[in-house]
């Protein structure tokens, strides 16, 4: 069999050494002059490949269409994952959240293992190439034609060429077109695992400053809690980023009205710094650290439970006044504290642009799709995989994940 794979990221090259395995003639098309682009940065370089956890994790852990995800997760899952790295050289290791990256902490690694194994089954390599067409006789998949007019046979064509996020990385919308050519719905795609912008000066006074083991919620005006988590963030001079505020940005873009709701102010970033202890711990614990440094004044006696940078902030939220003695705080004083502890308010103002985000959110629609083999029910023999579908999920390994399983199962599929 003839298979053509465009697009030559994580997807498309587990797809084309999945299918050359089984004996087909495989030619991989890609865009730009290189393999692996996005997966050489993604995990700030080290590349987080999967997680450590089971088919619910997964599941609860994708933001669109997790159910279809079933199938295909089923037949490669996280183990597999592991186990065809392994077998390529690439050692692996676990870290804090389940999280599974290769032990040398290097993304080139994975790439440079998986360029090997193309190589190592004939994979014939296209770069510096764009299909611009895709043949299609009787509602099967004929050929497909480049943008300088090549013709490359094929009797089945696998459609692997990532959203729009990190476009210099060749990930720039191509799949959308030639899918809405062909007959197929694509949503509308906006950035996932995206910063957020915020309103004030907090952030910037913070800049630089990351927070481990914190919590957050987002809250919608009147209270509504839209999404909570608990890990690391960051704060930049334009607003937040880091993990859990990734993974917020995903929730948080398919909101309805979104956007006239962060204009008008209604959707706070609610901080927990301490969240392992409740407010009257919390109130021991200061109680404790305020007889320690009874005749400091109070900007001084914060060293103990908060990081340098951060005690400004806290002391202003306070409205305590920063040279007044620790023994002359109030109750209801030191309550103020807690509170500002306990809820670190901050406004979203917008979400980052489509650039910083390292997923795309939206693509072609799933049920037109075969979630056992990721074939077209429009044309036979057409495939889509990775983040051209409508399928994204949180930080942690999970978009890695929907990549290859979805590539696993097209490069398998006869």
């Amino acid at each position: 069999m003839k298979v053509v794979v465009v697009g030559g990221g994580a997807s498309g090259m587990l797809a084309a050494i999945v299918s050359a395995r089984k004996g087909n003639s495989v030619t991989l098309i890609e865009k730009t002059g290189s393999l692996g682009n996005k997966l050489r940065i993604t995990g700030k370089g080290r590349c987080n490949l999967t997680f450590e956890g089971d088919g619910e994790v997964f599941e609860n852990n994708i933001v669109q269409n997790s159910k279809f995800m079933r199938s295909s997760f089923s037949n490669f899952d996280n183990k597999d994952v592991v186990k065809f790295f392994n077998d390529l050289g690439v050692k692996t290791k676990v870290e804090r959240g389940g999280r599974i990256f290769p032990l040398s902490d290097d993304a080139n690694e994975v790439v440079s293992a998986m360029i090997r194994e193309l190589n190592r089954n004939n994979v014939k390599i296209m770069y510096n190439s764009i299909v611009s067409d895709i043949i299609i006789s009787e509602g099967e998949i004929k050929a497909v034609i480049t943008q300088d007019k090549k013709q490359i046979d094929c009797d089945k064509c696998i459609i692997a060429t990532g959203g729009k996020s990190y476009s210099k990385t060749g990930s720039s919308g191509d799949g959308y077109i030639l899918a809405s050519k062909l007959g197929h719905t694509v949503t509308d795609v906006i950035g996932g695992l995206v910063p957020l912008k915020c309103y004030g000066d907090i952030c910037s006074k913070l800049q630089g400053l990351t927070l481990k083991n914190i919590s957050v919620k987002i809250i919608e005006k009147g209270g509504k809690i839209l999404y909570n988590d608990f890990g690391e963030l960051l704060f930049a001079h334009f607003g937040l980023t880091g993990p859990v505020i990734l993974s917020a940005s995903s929730k948080l873009n398919r909101i309805s009205n979104i956007y006239e709701k962060l204009k008008n102010k209604e959707v706070i970033v609610s901080i927990d710094l301490k969240p392992a202890l409740d407010f009257e711990t919390l109130d021991r614990r200061i109680c404790k650290d305020f007889d320690k440094y009874s005749n400091k004044e109070f900007r001084n006696s914060l060293d103990d439970l908060l990081p340098q940078k951060l005690i400004p902030v806290i002391i202003e939220l306070s409205q305590i006044d920063g040279l007044k003695k620790v023994h002359q705080i109030t109750k209801t004083e030191r309550h103020n504290l807690i509170k500002a502890i306990k809820g670190l308010d901050i406004y979203v103002k917008e979400f980052m642009s489509i650039e910083a985000a390292i997923i795309s959110c939206g693509g072609i629609v799933t049920n037109q799709i075969d979630p056992k083999t990721m074939e077209s029910k429009i044309v036979k023999g057409l495939y889509f995989i990775g983040e051209v579908l409508d399928i994204d999920a949180y930080t942690g390994g999970y978009n890695l994940q929907i990549a290859f399983s979805t590539a696993y199962a097209a490069g398998n599929s006869n």
